[in-house]
């Protein structure tokens, strides 16, 4: 059975613009990424929408939920920003039983070429297919239960709670 990757937006895939400094979304890079990291794992991407975490609503976290629960896949990768990543987990643990949920983000975006959102796709892909079900955040090599982690922003690390 193939993995499910839904994209909300997100550093992961925002784009520099160099006449005025700020960020924005164009596309997605998943699939670059994907191709770059020689993945070999059936994989179906879908966008469901393109939003830096800060703005995303009680709506679009639903909707996240909701299309979690609608597809078939059991195994699902969620690119996420970073800043919300937590609730927006917690939406989704509340609504969607028995799938492997991976949420995962990145601190610098892909397209500055020293991003870590290669690394943490790469291992929210081996964490997706070997986790049991439950909804997991993957960042830094590492994963976390979605209720026992945090994101230390002085650092710039999920850390766990307990």
């Amino acid at each position: 059975m193939s993995i499910r990757i839904f994209i909300t937006g997100g550093t992961f895939d925002k784009e520099y613009n160099e006449l005025n400094g700020e960020l924005f979304f164009k596309d997605t890079h998943l699939n670059e990424m994907l191709n770059l990291g020689r993945c070999l794992a059936p994989i179906n991407i879908r966008t469901l929408m393109m939003v830096d975490s800060i703005y995303l609503s009680k709506e679009d976290r639903e909707l996240i939920a909701d299309n979690c629960n609608r597809c078939k896949e059991e195994q699902i990768i969620i690119t996420h920003g970073t800043d919300t990543m937590v609730e927006t987990a917690k939406v989704i643990a509340e609504k969607v039983k028995n799938k492997t949920i991976i949420m995962t983000g990145a601190m610098i975006p892909y397209k500055f070429g020293s991003s870590d959102g290669l690394f943490n796709l790469g291992s929210s892909v081996a964490f997706v297919q070997t986790l049991p079900p439950g909804v997991y955040i993957a960042m830094n090599g590492r994963y976390f239960l979605w209720d026992n982690c945090i994101k230390n922003k002085k650092l710039g690390i999920f850390e766990e709670l307990n």
